[in-house]
């Protein structure tokens, strides 16, 4: 098998097996007494007809996924026509049509080999399931719907969907980190089918504590704080790869290069989040699958699975465009009120995004409604370093659209404040106004009207630890709708 060089593998399309089954039919259809013949020795076995000294190259097919050992046409060609060159009587063999043929899924080069015996040809046929498992790999990380949804219907997959959060300023520090998994195998054991999001999905989020409240991201804000579907956890930087590597060996299968591992990893544009798995020296086998639910969500479209669909604008969505993982959800119908950027969030919405859009029918949403979901990020706000100082905790990010954000909340997630707005306050309080105006410009500081004619106070664009300041605006309209509809948020 040494005596190979690089090929195209279009236009290797014929099995080399099927060569032989084809015209071994064709002399039972039509009587023909190969044995008699003269060149009925290379079809006394498959062995004998190996020893023609065929070409092939290892490929899979597009449409099964299957491996198979391939010859050209003109390899056929060449054989048929030395079986006219051995016949006295010039007979010849005609071009049979039920031979197999196969569409290469590969498109880079292939090792060329030429096969003589059955020896040689047993140990490429040895190295097919490697063929396959590469193929299926690739299928399933372009986001392949045939292949994704293939391992979603064996029952016998974990899905691991993960996420990391780094600091914008250095990639190198990780801030969160996320999961949620669904142990497919250990559902169907238990007649357990479809997964039940909220009750069936193992999931966890760990904050780094070198970190927590003294990195904020300002770009694309992080709010380790907020998520909503358990506790966070605090776990130091030096720590959190032990963590990681601990949670992926329990649910990882041993390494093959044969067999796909148990193990699906999945994530929204989760390319980044494997970089920083190997910068973490995190073990993977190589053999473990990578589903991204952007690249799943852009073939099913382009594949016409999703009907016409409409960007923001009112436009029709361009062909090759991405979802973020919000517009994913959004145009999935998904209803799941938590504040994206959080890593322990967002992986636990990559993996129902993934079984909504594999079985829309069979996937309940979470029950979790605002309440529920707002208690959540406030027992775990609870536990900042901040909390424990005496400071404002970090507040929910407001679940209903088109509420604006206040000061307060936006500097607790290292939001820019670019205009002073309105946040609740609770009735008999003492109000807040600009202590002065200049150019028409609101300063960031405050101050608070001490009943009995004391002497105002500045005060921070912060609200105070307990709770009693609040803001207000000379002249501003609908003060009082906007501060009851965000004092329903507060816990």
């Amino acid at each position: 098998m040494s005596d190979f060089n690089l090929v195209d593998p279009k236009g290797w399309e014929y099995d080399l097996q099927s060569v032989y089954s084809a015209y071994m039919g064709y002399f039972q259809l039509h009587n023909v007494p190969w044995y008699e013949r003269s060149w009925g020795v290379f079809f006394e076995s498959f062995e004998e007809f190996l020893a023609f000294s065929w070409p092939v190259i290892t490929v899979t097919d597009c449409a099964t996924g299957r491996a198979h050992i391939v010859t050209r046409m003109t390899s056929i060609g060449a054989f048929l026509k030395m079986i006219k060159t051995r016949q006295v009587f010039g007979e010849t063999l005609p071009l049979v049509e039920n031979i197999l043929r196969v569409t290469p899924f590969e498109v880079t080069q292939r090792h060329r080999r030429t096969v003589s015996d059955y020896a040689l040809y047993k140990k490429m046929h040895g190295t097919l399931p490697a063929a396959v498992l590469a193929s299926q790999r690739q299928r399933v990380r372009e986001g392949e719907p045939k292949a994704v949804q293939e391992l979603w219907q064996s029952h016998d997959k974990t899905f691991l969907a993960i996420d990391f959060e780094w600091s914008e300023r250095n990639t190198s520090s990780c801030l969160e980190w996320g999961y949620a998994a669904v142990r497919c195998s250990h559902l169907e054991a238990v007649h357990v089918w479809p997964p039940d999001p909220e009750v069936n999905y193992r999931r966890g989020h760990y904050i780094v504590s070198d970190y927590v409240d003294k990195v904020h991201n300002k770009h694309r804000p992080n709010f380790p704080w907020a998520y909503a579907f358990g506790e966070s956890q605090l776990v130091g930087r030096a720590k959190l790869p032990q963590v990681i590597q601990a949670i992926i060996s329990s649910m990882v299968s041993p390494d093959s290069e044969t067999v796909p591992n148990s193990l699906v990893l999945v994530g929204h544009g989760i390319h980044g989040d494997v970089r920083k798995l190997e910068e973490m020296k995190i073990k993977i086998p190589h053999n473990v699958l990578i589903v991204d639910t952007s690249l799943y969500e852009r073939q099913l479209f382009t594949a016409g699975h999703r009907g016409p669909m409409q960007d923001p604008a009112g436009k029709p969505r361009a062909q090759g465009s991405s979802l973020s993982l919000s517009n994913l959800l959004q145009s999935l119908g998904v209803d799941v009120q938590c504040t994206p950027h959080n890593a322990g969030n967002d992986a636990f919405v990559a993996l129902l995004a993934l079984q909504t859009l594999i079985d829309p029918a069979n996937t309940k949403p979470p029950a979790m409604r605002g309440r529920a979901i707002q208690q959540n990020m406030m027992r775990n706000a609870s536990r900042s370093p901040a909390a424990a100082h005496g400071l404002p905790l970090p507040l929910p990010l407001p679940l209903s659209p088109g509420v604006p954000l206040s000061p307060p909340v936006m500097a607790m997630y290292g939001l820019q404040v670019p205009s002073p707005m309105m946040y609740p306050h609770p009735p008999q309080s003492p109000s807040l106004t600009p202590d002065t105006q200049e150019g028409g410009r609101w300063p960031s500081g405050y101050v608070a009207h001490q009943p009995g004619g004391q002497r105002p106070r500045k005060t921070s664009g912060l609200a105070p630890a307990d709770g009693r300041g609040t803001l207000s605006r000379r002249g501003s309209a609908g003060i009082d709708e906007a501060a009851e509809k965000l004092g329903n948020m507060h816990v």
